[in-house]
């Protein structure tokens, strides 16, 4: 068999389109896992920024997650360290790179604390969050839990 002009098209043809084809797949997989979005519009989230940052900043707050025995702990404390008075919390947990596996889970309140039962796989857990302080102010913050 002889190798042609014809043969040799064809191989690089054949090539050119598997290499096209994975990209075209990887680049439809990656978009549609993981939207990549914060903000609806960012121009108007920026006006913004300033503000409620320093409103925030102002409540000096300090916030704790943690996972023991399948419970998620997520502790709201103040400068000095004692636990200070959260209205609600509205919180996702999820992994970072992908959205199928969030979930948000059902809090009991005590003291500070927000508990409840969750069944988390090892890995790099997110939880996205915004509290409410007594006076309204939300209080944004994205926490990241290690599971081994």
């Amino acid at each position: 068999m002889a190798l042609t002009g014809r043969k040799v098209f064809l191989i690089t043809a054949g090539a050119f389109t598997v290499v096209i084809g994975v990209n075209i797949t990887l680049a439809v997989m990656a978009v549609g896992t993981f939207p990549g979005l914060e903000v609806k519009n960012s121009y108007v989230a920026s006006q913004h920024f300033d503000a409620d940052r320093a409103a925030q900043e102002a409540l000096g707050w300090n916030v704790a997650a943690d996972v023991e025995d399948g419970l998620l702990t997520i502790a709201f404390t103040s400068k000095r360290g004692y636990p200070v008075e959260v209205e609600s919390l509205d919180a996702t947990v999820g992994r970072a790179t992908h959205v199928k596996d969030d979930f948000t889970p059902d809090f009991a309140y005590s003291d500070g604390t927000f508990t409840a039962p969750v069944d988390l796989a090892p890995g790099n857990w997110d939880i996205r969050m915004v509290a409410t302080a007594p006076d309204g102010t939300p209080f944004k913050k994205r926490l990241e839990l290690h599971l081994n």
